[in-house]
């Protein structure tokens, strides 16, 4: 495996990391030597394995290191956690998760140590994807531990705290209970939607926004009840409501000043590569007139229609920007989409739509067409 891969499951786990974690696990068990280690983590398959699955593996090779005893392997993981802290370490190597893995996939029955030992691992390498099975296996018990670490003296325990229950955390296996009713939830948003730390906000934003996708209407009231209290509560609202502004919610419209009436003028919009290769952009422009006699605040944004197999369109909404248009102004935007293929989206030779949205109103849409 080399050491200058650019992939990032090869960047997070590289020999200097494996050999920085032989060296801690070797200070409290027998492990062998170096070498030894290295062949079990770098095995046969080793190159076909992604990103999750190496985690999964490191994950394994050191529960066949530790102790049978998950109480007493949870013990050596703290042990090491305490050392990697006291190392200060700056550049935190993803690899790390392996050791909140190991909580999340061999403590679920140990709910005390389990607790124990996020709270000192997630200052170091969050436990924000190995606390949901504990959620879901200890859901009253839970809430009440991470409501009582939204309280926590250390900013990214509190930060645990918001982005562990996420009911649509990323990459993390969806909480359908607070899908349905996040209202366990709340306390701990009302506790740290204005705390001194921006990572401990974002988080809390990123949480709301989650509601919002299944109670946009709780959401709503949460986002109105904030704004205007501090700068810190506003940006929380405003960065919770991106879903909400992208759906073109007339209330979150309103509550942002973002209102449209006649004196906003769409003109000139072209769509400029009215065929598109796949691997190559989409472009087009557009004019914005401000007719009016006074400043208006608009959020200009587009809308792609992508085709999908079923031959159905597929919208999906970016957004271009958000600023005051001086009474009288005229802008002109430029814009391109990539058609580079990604791992997220399939493309779908045919058909598609582009249109131009003006504070949540679509303006106009103009077709184009993907070979």
């Amino acid at each position: 495996m080399a050491e200058e891969s650019k992939l990032f499951k090869d960047v997070f786990f590289k020999p200097s990391f494996v050999d920085e974690l032989y060296d801690g696990v070797a200070k409290h068990v027998k492990v062998g030597t170096k070498k030894k280690f290295r062949d079990s983590i770098f095995d046969k398959e080793w190159n076909e394995k992604e990103l999750k699955q190496r985690v999964k593996h490191v994950t394994e090779v050191l529960h066949g290191l530790l102790p049978n005893s998950f109480p007493k392997a949870a013990k050596i993981i703290t042990d090491i956690t305490k050392e990697l802290l006291a190392a200060n370490i700056k550049e935190v190597s993803f690899g790390y998760m392996c050791l909140c893995e190991y909580i999340e996939r061999y403590g679920l029955e140990y709910y005390d140590e389990s607790i124990k030992a996020m709270e000192l691992l997630t200052q170091f390498m969050s436990c924000e994807f190995a606390v949901r099975p504990f959620i879901i296996k200890y859901e009253d018990r839970m809430m009440r531990q991470m409501l009582q670490w939204s309280k926590h003296k250390n900013a990214k325990v509190r930060r645990l705290s918001t982005e562990g229950c996420r009911p649509r955390l990323p990459w993390g296996m969806a909480l359908d209970r607070f899908k349905d009713n996040p209202a366990p939830i709340l306390p701990i948003l009302e506790n740290l939607k204005n705390d001194d730390d921006v990572w401990v906000r974002k988080s809390v934003a990123n949480n709301l926004n989650d509601i919002s996708k299944d109670n946009p209407e709780l959401a709503v009231k949460l986002i109105k009840n904030w704004l205007g209290k501090t700068k810190h509560t506003d940006w929380v609202a405003k960065h919770a409501a991106r879903t909400l502004l992208k759906q073109g919610n007339t209330t979150v419209m309103s509550l942002f000043g973002l209102e449209m009436d006649k004196s906003i003028k769409l003109s000139d919009f072209k769509v400029l590569t009215p065929t598109v290769k796949e691997g190559k952009d989409l472009k087009f422009s557009f004019r914005i007139h401000n007719t009016g006699k006074k400043d208006k605040v608009l959020r200009l944004e587009y809308g792609m229609y992508y085709l999908r197999a079923n031959g159905t369109l597929s919208k999906k909404v970016f957004k271009i920007s958000e600023r005051s248009y001086a009474a009288g102004e005229e802008y002109n935007v430029e814009r391109k989409q990539s058609f580079k293929p990604i791992t997220t989206r399939k493309y779908y030779k045919g058909p598609h739509k582009v249109s131009v949205i003006i504070n949540g109103h679509e303006m106009d849409t103009s077709d184009f067409k993907l070979i």
